[in-house]
């Protein structure tokens, strides 16, 4: 078993995956939510359809892409491991326990919240991933070139009550899933400073309200103004 085998396995070094991967996907949250900002434009779609051609067709963008994949499937499958490492080594709960006053809901429900958010990643994938790129989506033409209309698929989806509202308590969940996973990550990476650890924890707590509400704004406008 080589060193790296040995170190990924290990407790710390599954935290340090997690970590790493945590990051990596609140940095690909912050771009996602930028460039579905384009949806509250009123051109009709033209500079979200544009958008949406760009982040399918660039190699760059593409490559992002796969580690995005690879980071969530690396999350999730260390989360499990470790979620099973921590059973394992306390298998028996204490007599008392006083979890709601040594600890964050969040914090304690981190799986509960991250199953959540799974599932609701597939539906949304399916809903506009899968559509983008196989689903029979009409072409639009702008100024000579074709884009596939994403933009009508999203505005006919958020026009369905069941869908917004759904979408709407998934960034709930994904707001107390950041709410600890942002300074955790930071925390585990070893960046605590008693100068610098309060302006982490003040710029993850802005983070975990400001992109999940812009998340789930964008649903809301389109449903109250279609």
């Amino acid at each position: 078993m080589s060193w790296v085998t040995k170190t990924l396995s290990s407790t710390l070094g599954r935290k340090l995956v997690m970590a790493l991967t945590g990051i990596f996907l609140i940095l690909f949250l912050t771009g996602h939510v930028s460039g579905n900002l384009l949806l509250f434009k009123g051109d009709g779609g033209e500079a979200f359809n544009m958008y949406a051609k760009f982040m399918t067709t660039n190699p760059a963008v593409k490559l992002l892409s796969y580690l995005t994949y690879i980071s969530v499937i690396g999350h999730v499958i260390y989360s499990i491991a470790l979620t099973k490492l921590n059973k394992s080594a306390r298998p028996v709960g204490y007599a008392e326990s006083k979890a709601s006053t040594n600890s964050a809901w969040s914090s304690r429900n981190m799986g509960i919240l991250g199953t959540v958010i799974l599932v609701f990643l597939a539906g949304h994938m399916y809903s506009f991933w899968f559509q983008m790129h196989w689903g029979g989506i009409p072409i639009v033409n702008y100024a000579g070139e074709e884009y596939k209309d994403l933009y009508s698929v999203v505005n006919v989806a958020f026009q369905q009550t069941w869908m917004v509202v759904l979408y709407v308590i998934a960034m709930v969940f994904l707001g107390f899933h950041l709410s600890h996973g942002f300074s955790s990550a930071f925390q585990t990476l070893g960046l605590n400073h008693k100068k610098y650890t309060p302006a982490i924890e003040a710029v993850g707590k802005f983070y975990c309200v400001v992109v999940p509400a812009l998340f789930a704004s964008m649903p809301l406008y389109i449903y109250f103004t279609s």
